[in-house]
């Protein structure tokens, strides 16, 4: 027996049910929980925040819809204009079936940008903050989301990678598989998991320098730099392994196939350059301004 062989035979056999449970026509999935779920960490979170850096409580709501609305919304039509224009050009229905699945992180973070735009223009000028305090400590929620998410897609069996001999590969068995995948989602969740607590980390260590009155390491703008340049640059990175997604994304991938040839870049990675080159662009001009990290 090979070795490839024996770690076939050692692989996770993935076979969960996608729902907790279904009373008549209603379902409740694992997704939905978990989706939820990041929302109210990162309001647990922005409540310490802003307790620690002497904002009202009552700011914390408009943040919470706003966030909510944009992620939803602006990850609804990235996947639509990314992935599957054509098909939802023809079924502009099927666009507001948002559990029929079909969700792109890109658009979400986009749409997001957008809104706190509208958030720091609504609030910053009576508190004293701004849109890059704003996104500092954004950066620092969304990690945690972004890894409830991809436990979310875990459950549904979905956004998996290419076939694998290594000795934690899923069978996901819900998708028709029967031979172990790269499980991508755990890859995702595990790398938005260390990027959350190293944002966190750095926070904390600010706050308690700023408190002893101690000199300041970073600077505001950094935290949102560092948390493009590490998260999307961690989605680069994983979307090697992972399978196309349908749409435009398979479509380009098989045509290259047909071609004789590999598909360098997908769909995914892509959209993921103009960020980390964003990120760049902030921790620079973050140590250019040296704006303290914490609201004066």
């Amino acid at each position: 027996m090979t070795l490839a062989n024996v770690f076939s035979l050692l692989a996770v056999r993935w076979d969960v049910n996608p729902y907790i449970f279904s009373i008549g026509g209603f379902q409740l999935r694992w997704y939905g929980i978990l989706f939820v779920s990041g929302f109210v960490f990162g309001y647990w979170l922005f409540a310490k925040f802003y307790k620690r850096e002497g904002l009202p409580s009552k700011l914390l709501d408009p943040m919470l819809y706003m966030l909510f609305i944009c992620a939803l919304v602006g990850a609804r039509l990235g996947h639509v204009f990314f992935y599957e224009p054509e098909f939802y050009l023809a079924n502009p229905g099927e666009i507001l079936k948002v559990w029929h699945g079909g969700l792109a992180s890109h658009g979400g973070a986009i749409a997001i940008l957008f809104g706190v735009w509208w958030y720091a223009r609504r609030y910053g000028q009576k508190y004293n903050i701004d849109y890059v305090w704003t996104v500092d400590r954004l950066a620092i929620a969304i990690p945690f989301a972004g890894m409830a998410i991809r436990l979310g897609n875990l459950m549904n069996s979905e956004i998996y990678g290419y076939q694998t001999s290594v000795p934690w590969g899923f069978i996901f068995v819900r998708d028709g598989q029967t031979l172990p995948h790269h499980p991508t989602q755990l890859y995702e969740a595990l790398a938005y998991l260390m990027i959350g607590l190293i944002l966190l980390y750095l926070y904390g260590r600010e706050a308690n320098k700023s408190e002893n009155r101690k000199t300041t390491a970073i600077y505001r703008g950094f935290l949102f730099g560092l948390f493009l340049v590490l998260l999307f640059g961690a989605r680069f990175v994983i979307e090697f392994f992972k399978l196309p997604q349908e749409g435009t994304d398979a479509a380009a991938s098989a045509a290259a196939a047909a071609a004789g040839g590999t598909r360098l870049l997908n769909n995914g990675q892509l959209l993921s350059i103009p960020f980390i080159i964003a990120g760049l662009i902030f921790i620079v001009w973050s140590y250019k301004a040296k704006k303290p990290v914490l609201r004066s």
